[in-house]
Parts: C-alpha cells; structure tokens; sequence
C-alpha cells in the first residue's frame, strides 16, 4: 500500500493577493482580515469607522465593490454610502445593520501547471493521497473527473474535503483507491485555543480507511501555520498549539486501541524546530525519512545532504512536508521518498528531471515535492 501526501497550492483558483512577493502578499492578508474583524462590532463607533475607510481605501474598495484583490458582498442593509459628490462613509451602526463580508478574489492557475498537478498524482500513484491546499470538495472532484482523466490517470473513486477554517479556499482532504473505503471521520475546525480562537488553520480531519486486509488506517491530513511573510512569535505560537493538539489526537487515538495512525502533509516548520517538538520527539511517531529504506538524491549527496527536501530546490532546510508513522506502520515500511519532477529543478545545473510540459516556473504543479512511501499492509 502507497500513502502520499502533495501540497498542490490550489487546483483551479488560487487568492490573487499570492500572485506578490511574500511581503505585500501579507499586507494584502493582514488588512483583508482586520477588514472583516472590524465588520464584527457590535457598534461602529466613530473609530471603528474611521479603520474601515482606511482598509477599504487601501484595499481599493472604498469607491466600489470590487477591488484588485479582494471583493465586499452585501447580502442585506447597507454598510457604505458613496455620494457622487461627497466622500463616502459609514451608514451602518452595527453588526445588526447589515450581512456581508469581505472576501478574496482569486485567479485561475496556469493550465500547464495544473496538468503538471495531474501527472503528478498519476506517476506517485497513492492508494491513499492527502491533499493540502484544496479548494472545496466539488473542486476537487471536477479536477479528478476531468484533468486527471485527460492525462491519462484513473479517477479516484473515494474523495472527501471537510471544509475548514481558511477562508481563502485552502481546505486539507483525501482520496482513496478502489477496494479502500473511507469510514468514520471527525473534524477538528471547532477546536479551540484558550483565547476563542481555532487551535487549526484549516483543520486536522481524522478519517478512517479500510477495505484490505480487515485492515484500518486512521489519517490525519494536516496544514499547520504558514510562514509566508514572516515568522513572528505569533505564527510559531500557532504551529506549537497546532503541534500539541495534534500530539493530543494521535495520543488519544492509540489509547482507544488503533495501531495504524498516519499523520501527514504539510507542516510548514523543520524538523528541528521547536514548534514541531510536541509530534516529533514527545511521541513515538516515526518519521519516514529517517527510515534506511527512504529514497535519498544523488543532487544532495554531493554537498552532504540527506535529500529530504520537499519545498522549493528540496534543500534539506527547506523539509516542510511530512509522513509521520505509529509504531506499528513504520515497521511495515518497505521504501520512500519524495517525487520531485513537477517541481522547478533549478536553471543550471538542474538538479532533476522534469516533465517535458514544465518549461517555465510558472508551469511547475507546486512549488512543494510530493512525499510517498510504501507499506506492506
């Protein structure tokens, strides 16, 4: 059995705030979502009015609905007035005044780039395939039914997304071989921190698969706390409370009698970092690529690396997706590695084969590497 994890930054449609460099990509972010804090009030004070022209200016929304990067719906009442020949303001009072909200616009992702995404999940060829970055489950389904099929690849007949707290489309999900059946599955959206807030950014599901062997896997796919645009103490505080909850779920999981845990995808921090310590060395979870059996590169053996990169040029400082095994899988594990030819080699020397179809970096299917291993299961 072949257990892969892929981040594929988005199927389809991606926030075109990502189209910038990671700091005004931020900036994009962090206003969007203060924007949407301040919608919150109970009362708009004169303040609170003042920061939302402020953000609805730099947002380019303050003269239309539609702005460069991100979109007001009005569903009821009426948040805003725009006189023709006077500055607009504020005409709610409340929360109470109005229902809407403020949302990203996205873009379509490069064709190429998506049948790159395809090839890729065709040639690792998982029985059991964690995706991160996914739209919706409708999303997910339409690119399995349509661009997968076009390259050649067997629809997977088993997909399921749980939508998640990520308001930019950006939801964790699975999908499964024939012969492999999903069963019970938990969501941990509603987790909270002690301050209210999500513990996940997305959300760490628990699905239960089975079918062969009488055998039951319990995956938990998972997308821990970005660093795009920086790593500031809050960021590293929610991927530690990220870490610890999910340490939490697996404990409770191997209390209640399950031997097949996996948890997977992309974890957005190092191995050694300290925000992963509460999985990586508080529990007796294995890392794949630390098995003698793991896939290593001959472009990172001739600088002394290990080849266990799955970001970018797939240096070892860039390993940021993971396949973390229970006890009992990784003594079932027979080889693993990372499938790297829909990522951006490098200009010269290039560090792997790629697909014909990947000429430009645009084309690439992410810009993470697919993580696999084998079990014998």
């Amino acid at each position: 059995m072949r257990i892969a994890a892929f981040n594929v930054e988005n199927l389809f449609d991606r926030a075109k705030a990502f189209n910038h460099d990671a700091v005004e990509s931020t900036e994009i972010l962090r206003k969007h979502s203060k924007l949407n804090s301040l919608f919150e009030r109970s009362t708009y004070t004169s303040n609170v009015k003042r920061d939302m022209l402020a953000l609805m200016t730099d947002l380019g929304i303050l003269r239309s609905n539609t702005g460069p990067y991100v979109q007001l719906r009005k569903i009821r009442g009426q948040l805003i007035s725009r006189p023709r020949t006077a500055a607009p303001y504020i005409k709610a009072s409340g929360r109470s005044d109005w229902v809407g909200w403020c949302e990203l616009r996205t873009a379509h992702v490069n064709e190429i780039a998506i049948q790159n995404t395809a090839r890729v999940i065709k040639d690792v060829d998982a029985d059991i395939l964690a995706m991160v970055e996914i739209e919706s489950r409708p999303v997910l389904k339409e690119f399995n039914e349509t661009v997968f099929k076009e390259i050649g690849g067997t629809p997977y007949p088993n997909l399921m997304v749980i939508d998640g707290n990520d308001l930019r489309g950006i939801d964790v999900g699975l999908m499964t071989k024939a012969g492999l059946s999903l069963g019970k599955m938990r969501s941990h959206v509603h987790d909270l921190k002690p301050d209210g807030h999500p513990i996940f950014s997305r959300d760490c599901p628990e699905y239960e698969v089975s079918g062969r062997n009488d055998e039951t896997i319990v995956v938990l796919p998972n997308h821990f706390k970005s660093k795009f645009g920086g790593n500031n103490a809050a960021s590293r505080a929610k991927r530690l409370a990220q870490a610890t909850a999910t340490k939490q779920i697996y404990q409770r999981l191997i209390a209640e009698g399950y031997r097949n845990v996996v948890i997977l995808g992309d974890l957005n921090d190092t191995p050694d970092s300290t925000e992963l310590m509460p999985l990586l060395q508080d529990t007796d979870l294995r890392d794949v690529s630390d098995h003698p059996r793991f896939d290593q590169y001959e472009f990172n053996a001739q600088n002394g690396q290990k080849g266990i990169g799955t970001f970018g040029l797939g240096n070892d400082s860039a390993k940021i997706d993971f396949l973390l095994l229970s006890p009992a899988l990784y003594a079932a594990m027979e080889q693993g590695g990372i499938f790297r030819k829909g990522a951006w080699p490098g200009s010269s020397p290039r560090r792997w084969e790629t697909y014909p179809e990947l000429t430009k970096k645009m084309h690439v299917a992410s810009d993470h590497h697919a993580i696999w291993v084998d079990l014998e299961i």
